[in-house]
């Protein structure tokens, strides 16, 4: 893969929470915008924007899978709102953040808290 496109999904993956541009990515690979979004998708057969949100929706799954923060946190730590989260999360597993969280949550071991006495 090309560096230049490598260095904007580096980018992309340390600022998931943030709000980022095509412009913003093209400065990183030091590249124009519209250089960026060719070689972006020649690289990776998706546009930037698809890219990024598919990111997103991956890190969010992987938050559900792996701790007890609820949808609307996790949403904001991969640069969503809750309902843009949900909706694009549901879009692409057939089901909500919310049924995920369920069930591994369901499955999870409870954490022993010990009463001081």
């Amino acid at each position: 893969m090309d560096r230049r496109v490598r260095a904007a999904i580096t980018f992309m993956n340390v600022n998931l929470h943030r709000q980022l541009t095509v412009k913003q990515l093209a400065r990183i690979a030091n590249l124009s915008p519209s250089h960026l979004a060719h070689l972006f998708r020649r690289e990776t057969g998706k546009s930037a924007f698809r890219y990024l949100l598919d990111l997103r929706i991956e890190r969010g799954r992987e938050l559900l899978e792996t701790t007890f923060l609820s949808v609307k946190q996790i949403a904001g730590r991969v640069g969503q709102s809750s309902n843009h989260f949900s909706v694009n999360f549901k879009r692409r597993y057939k089901f909500t953040p919310g049924a995920l969280a369920a069930r591994y949550r369901r499955s999870a071991p409870v954490p022993h808290h010990r009463r001081s006495q």
